[in-house]
């Protein structure tokens, strides 16, 4: 470990990368059987005025991460945010851009469900700022949608995306899981088909996995084999292809200029401030020539019953395991890296980690064009091995 260290010991940050905002609502009316997400059913009438007062205390005890920089975009996420009102996300809007700046073009996106009562204040959001949505369907298939827990079905997801359009807002994201209980290479095609012919500008393709601390974990569904799944990602990825969705990510697609700004920054290991129960910040000081990490309490209980749980407990991540937080970020990019942006992010010396690149291209996991790094194919389908390097 020690000559890992001294390795990784000249780091040094010269500027500070683009600043986005993450702000996490953690109520939903019922918690999906796969879901790990730091998401809380409610009983009763919603918090709304208090929660917002909490954010805002939050926000001003991270007013000390920006150092100067506008906010390239915004994420409601959760949770379930669109079950909070209009005039709600407007009113913690307002109080964000009162004491931080707004990039021109700045994305705001905000996670909804399409139930009916939800995508009815489509357009009373778009009013409020929100420029882009991210609405979870998972699928269009009502059996797939039961055993999936989701409380809406394939008619209400339609008609949410109808509302989102007919409100205005023209660049949203669907959210589509594939690799579904005994589901079917033409079962997921008829999926992405119906969400390419609604319009969608992105869609976010992921495979259901079965996480700790949830439903389906304790009680697993019988997915499709290896080879199933192998078979329902190619032929996903060729419909998507002829329908001009460019892969840009591992599960992200987008047509042109629509790919996601905040998940990008995520991606490329920028700056995110965070806000709300369990949300999770990174934050780079060039004071301190350091990177911090941080998470907020996750109770909301807790979140609103003191102001001091609104201050983060910064973790600083370590000059060695800098390369290692790099990669597994940038890697999942179809279009990885730039050699000087690895520098201007984590404040190392390239130098440092050439000779693991070497090897990686060698073996055919990274393909080096001019001063871009990025995975090839065969690096995608085995990222977990290519981050041991690091």
């Amino acid at each position: 470990m020690s000559n890992r260290i001294a390795n990784y010991s000249s780091q040094q940050f010269t500027e500070l990368p683009p600043l986005s905002l993450y702000i996490h609502i953690p109520w939903c009316v019922k918690k999906c059987p796969y879901c790990d997400f730091n998401s809380h059913t409610y009983e009763t009438e919603l918090p709304e005025k208090a929660y917002i007062r909490a954010l805002i205390t939050d926000l001003e005890n991270e007013l000390i991460h920006v150092q100067g920089r506008p906010l390239e975009s915004i994420f409601f996420g959760g949770g379930t945010p669109s079950l909070f009102s209009a005039e709600a996300i407007g009113q913690i809007l307002a109080a964000i851009e009162k004491r931080i700046s707004f990039s021109p073009g700045i994305e705001i996106t905000l996670e909804a469900n399409p139930g009916t009562a939800e995508a009815k204040k489509f357009a009373d959001f778009k009013n409020a700022g929100v420029n882009r949505l991210s609405i979870g369907v998972q699928s269009f298939d009502d059996r797939q949608l039961q055993k999936l827990g989701r409380i809406h079905n394939a008619h209400e997801a339609i008609n949410a995306i109808d509302f989102a359009q007919r409100a205005g807002i023209n660049n949203f994201n669907i959210d589509l899981m594939h690799g579904l209980e005994a589901q079917t290479k033409q079962q997921a095609r008829i999926d992405l088909e119906q969400a390419i012919s609604l319009g969608a500008t992105h869609i976010s393709w992921y495979q259901l996995t079965i996480e700790a601390n949830t439903v389906f974990y304790k009680s697993p569904p019988l997915l499709p084999n290896d080879e199933k799944l192998a078979d329902i990602q190619e032929s996903g990825e060729v419909i998507l292809n002829h329908s001009n969705f460019k892969q840009y990510e591992v599960s992200a697609y987008a047509q042109t200029d629509r790919q996601s700004t905040h998940n990008l920054n995520y991606w490329q290991f920028g700056d995110y401030i965070a806000i709300g129960a369990g949300a999770h910040g990174k934050v780079t000081s060039l004071e301190q020539q350091t990177i911090f990490r941080y998470s907020k309490t996750r109770s909301p209980k807790d979140y609103l019953s003191s102001n001091t749980n609104a201050i983060p407990n910064l973790q600083t991540v370590l000059s060695e395991d800098l390369a290692l937080e790099f990669m597994m970020n940038n890697l999942r990019l179809n279009d990885g890296f730039l050699v000087e942006e690895y520098s201007r992010r984590t404040g190392l010396s390239f130098n440092n980690i050439d000779e693991k690149i070497k090897k990686l291209i060698s073996k055919g996991f990274l393909i080096r064009q001019g001063k871009r790094i990025k995975p090839s194919k065969q690096g995608h389908y085995f990222l977990n091995s290519m981050l041991e390097y690091f």
